[in-house]
């Protein structure tokens, strides 16, 4: 029975398209944290499958905090020169049969250990944004997400917390420490 529990701690995330087609698979990441905002994963290394067929692995270990209720994301990469955090605009998340899944809106905010703020993918967010017909509600909510994620990338705060971070990545690496029996 606590084999059953420990295996249902890994979960896959799905990233789509907001015309419903998949965009990115992540392999299963282990939930190592929930509250009713959010579900924190850890991984020490995932295997991402592109639209296109491609498929890549992370090199990093990561917490990746998918939010219940905000239109964001964020994967938060230990990196030799410390942390970096990548925030996504997307859709509230949701849970669908153990795996969790959202829209990519492809606007982007990537804040480097050395400090450095980055805005990513503009172009590609007013593309799609034309490209699939972005209703002016939808624009809305993107744009108001971007700017409460700017201010809390700015002023480093949750998720963009180092100390949190470290701490959920301490807790998955405890709760999936291989089990050795002496003999």
């Amino acid at each position: 029975m606590e084999r059953k529990a420990f295996l249902n701690k890994w979960i896959t995330v799905m990233a789509y398209k907001h015309d419903g087609t998949v965009h990115r698979l992540w392999s299963p990441a282990y939930l190592v944290g929930e509250t009713y905002d959010y579900w924190a994963l850890a991984s020490r290394a995932s295997l991402v499958k592109e639209s296109d067929g491609r498929e890549w692995i992370t090199k990093e270990h990561a917490i990746f905090y998918l939010f219940k209720h905000e239109w964001m994301n964020v994967i938060s990469m230990f990196k030799e020169k410390g942390i970096c955090f990548y925030a996504n605009i997307a859709s509230p998340a949701i849970m669908d049969q153990g795996i969790i899944k959202y829209i990519d809106y492809d606007l982007d905010l990537k804040l480097l250990p050395d400090g450095k703020e980055k805005v990513l993918d503009v172009d590609e967010y007013a593309e799609n944004a034309k490209s699939y017909g972005y209703d002016d509600r939808l624009m809305m909510a993107i744009r108001k997400s971007f700017r409460k994620t700017e201010k809390l990338l700015e002023a480093r705060k949750f998720p963009f917390d180092e100390r949190e971070v470290t701490r959920l990545f301490s807790k998955f690496e405890k709760e999936t420490r291989p089990i050795v029996k002496k003999f």
